[in-house]
């Protein structure tokens, strides 16, 4: 694939800690398929769970059994954050991702139900214990947007639809949501990253979602404190019409997806405002200009300016 890479990962294998255990995913940047990548948003989405698993909607108590599919899933971070929390989940993307995807669930599942000797006090050991407990079920099919033979297979409806950084161009738009729709019941709840990288991008998929979907925007408290940055967004979205369904108003609707969020911290308009286009720019390069001083990086800095050297140069011929 010839689009250009905006984050060049330095090493083939990339850790993670999540939910009290260390993942780690092999990547293969060199490949010709972007999928084969890491990529930023599923960092924040797997983060995000962490940080909201404690109680509500993102409870393995609330989460046990839910179905769920993801989309484009590439190293399978955001999908197996949601096994990890008790879902039965199946992980799609592309055939030519699939050995890679394959190697990744099979390598992480071994490490979550191996014990840790290594795990830091009586707190770190529970944790583990409880996670392994709840832990759902993982597997990998092949799903090109659009193939109805493909969405058959898998068999929706789903009570989840995920997917990470899956839309960079615009032609992929009514594919995804097509897709969206056809694995999707009256009651589906769709989450979705999506990092800015083209405006116009952006904003036609904003409005082909509103057409369909109720749209809320995580907002930053609800947020893992470091992974997080303005260009990347999470998108909690339902059907408008699954309340007229079981007889409720359109107000109730709105009412259920941000039930749905089962985050902590404040109440209100915030806990799912969104912003628009032309703020969340300026908190970008509002946050790039502050990006100053000598402190020691950290991995997750590193990345998020790494993408931003490579926002600038991907223009850049050298002859």
């Amino acid at each position: 694939m010839a689009l250009d890479r905006l984050n060049s990962p330095t090493t083939f294998e990339m850790p993670l800690e999540v939910l009290g255990h260390e993942l780690q995913f092999t990547q293969d940047p060199n490949s010709k398929h972007l999928g084969t990548t890491v990529w930023d948003s599923s960092l924040v989405f797997a983060k995000f769970l962490e940080r909201n698993c404690r109680k509500g909607r993102f409870s393995p108590a609330k989460l046990k059994g839910k179905r769920v599919i993801e989309l484009g899933a590439g190293c399978g971070v955001s999908g197996f954050g949601m096994a990890m929390l008790g879902c039965d989940v199946i992980v799609t993307d592309q055939k030519e991702v699939l050995p890679l995807l394959q190697r990744n669930i099979e390598r992480n599942i071994s490490r979550v139900m191996q014990k840790n000797p290594d795990l830091n006090g009586d707190n770190s050991l529970q944790a583990n214990i409880f996670f392994l407990e709840s832990f759902g079920s993982i597997k990998v099919a092949e799903l090109q947007w659009g193939d109805e033979s493909h969405i058959k297979a898998v068999d929706p409806p789903f009570d989840y639809i995920i997917g990470t950084d899956v839309v960079y161009v615009e032609h992929l738009l009514e594919p995804l949501l097509q897709t969206i729709l056809a694995l999707s019941g009256p009651r589906t709840t769709i989450l979705l990253g999506h990092e800015i990288r083209s405006t116009c991008v952006h904003e036609k998929m904003l409005e082909m979602w509103k057409q369909n979907f109720d749209v809320k925007n995580v907002p930053k408290s609800k947020m893992d404190e470091t992974y997080q940055h303005p260009s990347i967004q999470l998108f909690i979205m339902g059907f408008k019409n699954s309340a007229e369904s079981t007889g409720n108003s359109g107000q109730a609707a709105a009412e259920k997806v941000d039930d749905q969020t089962g985050v902590e911290g404040k109440s209100g308009e915030e806990n799912l405002a969104m912003e628009p286009s032309s703020s969340v720019e300026k908190n970008v390069e509002d946050h790039e200009k502050a990006a100053t001083g000598t402190k020691k990086l950290s991995e997750w800095e590193a990345r998020r300016y790494g993408s931003m050297a490579a926002r600038i140069l991907k223009d850049v011929k050298i002859s």
